[in-house]
Formats: C-alpha cells, structure tokens, sequence
C-alpha cells in the first residue's frame, strides 16, 4: 500500500499539486455494555480505507476511498485533484507553514494487546462491578462500559513524509443510578460519560479496579436521594481532576482552535473570544495557571506521534502564567499568523478530512497537596463528577453541573453531601480566581472520547491533564 499511494504523490506532483498527501488507515472497534448484569450490547467492527487531500493553486480537494486496488486509489487522487481545480477558482490565496519531511514509526505504549483477551473475560468482569452496585440498598440500575479501538496509520506526502502509527485505545467505566419516590440520582466512575480512556492497552483497564470501586460508587448514589440542596450563593469552591478536564476542555480547549477563531466553525460550534489582538496580551487567568497542548504524553488519549498532516507530535503553551500565549494549529491557519504548526491537525478516519483538533489540553499541576486546599477555605465546597454542562457561542459565559458536592467547613471536609450543584462563572473571571492547584501526585490526563466539531461532524479522542484546583468566591446553586 505504501508504494501505490508514492506513486499516487509523484502523479499528484507531476498534475500540478504544490502539496498532496495520503492517509491510509485501518480500524479495528469492540464496544461492550453490560447493565444490571445483563448483556446489553456487543460490537466489533473493522474497516480501512485511504483519504487524499491535495493543494493546487489556492483550493483544496479530498476524497476518499475504501476500494484499495490501484485504480480505486487513483480514481480518488483523480478526484481529489479536480475538486482541488474547481475550489480554486472562488478560494482566497493560503499558504502553508513549513514543515521538514518525516520518516518514522510511532506506537502507543501498550503492554496487554485489548484484542487478545476474551470476550468472555471482558463481560464477566462488567458484570461483576454491576452484580455488586445493585447489592446497595436503593440501587436500581447499573451500568458498565469497555471500548477498546486499534488504528493502524500510513502516512506520506509530496513533501517527502513516510510515517506509520499504530494507535491502541481502551476505555471503561461503571455507573450505579439512585431511584426513590420523589428523585434519582446517578454516580459514575472513574469518570462520568463512559468513563476513562488511554492510548494504552488492557493494563489500564485493570489499574481502575472496576469491581473494587463499585460499592462506594453505589453508596454515594444512594446517599444523594437523601441529600439536600446547595443553598444559592457565592464559594469558595475546589473541582476534581475529572470536572477541571471538562472546564479546560470547554473553556480553554475550545477557544483556542485556531480555524473557530477564524470563523470556520462559526455557523455549527461557533466562535471564540481569543481574538488574535489578544494573544500575548490577555490575562486569561491567575499568574499560577499554566495550559499546554502536549500530544507526546505517554498513555495520554491525545497523544500520538504525528497529526493527520505529518507535523510531529509536540508540546506548546497555550497560557503561561495567567497569560494566552497560543493557539491549536495546523499547517493552513499557522501561516496566517506566521507561525509552524503545534501539531493539531486530526481526522476521525480515512473518510475525513483533517481540521484543527485538541491533543491533551492540560492544567499543569501546582504546589498544594489536596489537604492544602481543603484547609485553606473557611466555607465552601469540592465539586466533583461532571453531570451537565453548557457554553455559549464564543466560549465565554458557562455553567457546570456536578454529580455531587462535598461540604468543606472551617477547613475540613465534614462529611455531608450535597445533591445536583451547579456553578456557573465566565471564563477569564472565572480562571484569574483560581487561587490554588493540586500538585502532580493528584494529577491525571484523563480521556474524552467523543469531542464532535466540524461539517460533516468529527468525533475526536483528546485528553486532559489535570488535578484538583480551588477558585474563589464562584456562583453556586442548583441543577433542575
């Protein structure tokens, strides 16, 4: 494959193309859900394909195919380069930063293949997780997930790029849901939403203790239906590792991807406030807050070795020290503002086209203990879990909601809990208040699977590194 899609760039080049590249991708997917015990779902799906983009004059052109004989693969470079012609005959002049070409070969530090345990092994241990949350008074449904993805990447361009990848995923969680007369309650872990992922193998699952976990999981969804209510007001507040990934995700992630800053994603995602006027010049946030897009994490889920358009794998300060210095790149929108791409160029598969994409967006970690943050707020609370959230269009006013708070009185936990918080803030206000971050031994880059963006829609795996941060004086109140 690798030698037709050489031939497939030098007939490119010998056309016209000032640039061309071709991604050959196999994928290989096995979804599991058990609930209450029970088999819900099983998956397993596989597919391969190539997709090549072409740059002549000022259009680009895509296309994509899954037959992979030689005319099949020509057929789609032919393709490709006529829509390149006809785009540029309405496109704007673009240029391309440089980028040296690449020989290379990437894999993802797994030490347990995924697809060479068991189905069986694999079920059995879901159902037992959910076998003992429903053993908790109260409890009336559980639910547990595995996803596991492996996807094997050739890339090479006429720049004279030859890279291969081998990219393995794995991800689970469990979940125990709370039902009374009155409310229902649901608590989720290691993380909610299907909960953790990694550029690793079947190892990590293990390291979560599924099955270990459950019961307390279980109990604390129970002991919500009794809980009360945040009375509404202004705290001091510290969030967990796992809700500071989706704050970062939304509020800083997001913004700073430099084609919604530009306006490609204005009439689907929106917009972003991070204008380039204001980068090296906003303070995003207290002189402690520092976030870096860094792809080369080991076991990170946005970590790979190279992006989708051959530009090696990096780490880049996006805010240093309180102060929005960067942005997510790729090799189109990083020319305009005269810079090299970070790397941030990505495609779900081979079917699409690459576009601007988290890697691990991360929190760096500070110098507290979690015990020094707690002890430091006379009232307040630590939220923890995300349950909900919403951002407006140019990424600046959002609420979070959290599956459970923790009463924190005279600098201590106390023991309470309380029952579907929310807070809600504005993104560089809400930053320059964080007065406190957790140090590494609390930090984790934990894994989002389901990133969408762009048309047609994209789903993304990226991760962020993260630990517990405390924030002053926030609004508070309550989820309906």
């Amino acid at each position: 494959m690798k030698e037709l899609l050489k031939d497939v760039m030098e007939f490119l080049k010998s056309k016209g193309a000032s640039y061309a590249d071709a991604r050959f991708e196999e994928h290989q997917e096995e979804k599991i859900e058990v609930e209450s015990t029970k088999l819900k779902k099983y998956s397993y799906d596989s597919n391969r394909g190539v997709g090549i983009r072409v740059l002549k004059g000022s259009g680009w052109g895509f296309a994509a195919t899954d037959v992979l004989t030689k005319d099949g693969v020509f057929k789609a470079a032919e393709l490709a380069l006529k829509i390149a012609e006809e785009s540029a005959k309405r496109a704007e002049k673009l240029e391309l930063a440089e980028e040296p070409a690449h020989v290379d070969k990437f894999e993802s530090p797994v030490q347990k293949d995924p697809f060479e345990i068991s189905k069986a092994e694999k079920i059995e241990l879901l159902r037992e997780a959910t076998a003992k949350m429903l053993k908790v008074e109260g409890i009336k449904r559980a639910r547990a997930v595995m996803d596991f993805r492996k996807i094997r990447k050739v890339f090479v361009s006429t720049d004279g790029s030859d890279i291969e990848q081998l990219i393995t995923i794995s991800g689970a969680g469990i979940e125990a849901f709370a039902v009374s007369e009155s409310d229902f309650q649901r608590r989720s872990y290691p993380s909610s939403f299907g909960g953790d992922y990694a550029t690793r193998g079947w190892e990590f699952v293990q390291e979560m203790n599924l099955v270990g976990n459950a019961e307390k999981v279980a109990k604390e969804a129970a002991d919500l239906l009794k809980a009360p209510e945040i009375e509404p007001g202004s705290y001091d507040i510290i969030i967990d590792g796992q809700q500071m990934a989706l704050q970062v995700h939304e509020s800083c992630g997001h913004p700073t991807e430099l084609d919604r800053v530009f306006g490609s994603e204005i009439s689907y995602a929106g917009g972003s406030f991070l204008q380039p006027e204001k980068l090296n010049k906003l303070k995003y946030g207290s002189d402690i807050v520092n976030i870096t897009a860094d792809a080369t994490i080991p076991g990170g889920l946005g970590s790979f070795g190279y992006d989708d358009e051959g530009v090696k794998a990096q780490k880049s300060y996006l805010v240093k020290e309180g102060l929005f210095v960067g942005y997510l790149m790729d090799r189109q929108t990083a020319a305009r503002l005269g810079l090299r791409s970070n790397g941030a160029a990505r495609a779900q598969s081979w079917r699409h086209i690459p576009i601007i994409r988290m890697t691990n967006i991360n929190l760096l970690p500070g110098n507290k203990t979690l015990d020094e943050l707690i002890s430091e707020i006379d009232y307040g609370f630590l939220l923890a879990t995300n349950k909900s959230w919403s951002i407006d269009d140019m990424r600046v006013n959002f609420q979070f909601a959290t599956e459970i708070a923790y009463e924190i009185k005279a600098g201590k936990l106390t023991g309470r809990i309380f029952k579907n918080p929310v807070y809600y803030g504005r993104t560089t206000e809400f930053w320059n208040s964080c007065d406190g971050i957790a140090n590494e031994d609390h930090w984790h880059v934990w894994g989002v699977p389901n990133c969408g963006k762009g048309q047609p829609g994209q789903i993304m795996y990226v991760g962020h590194g993260t630990s517990p941060a405390r924030f002053r004086n926030v609004k508070v109140g309550v989820a309906k």
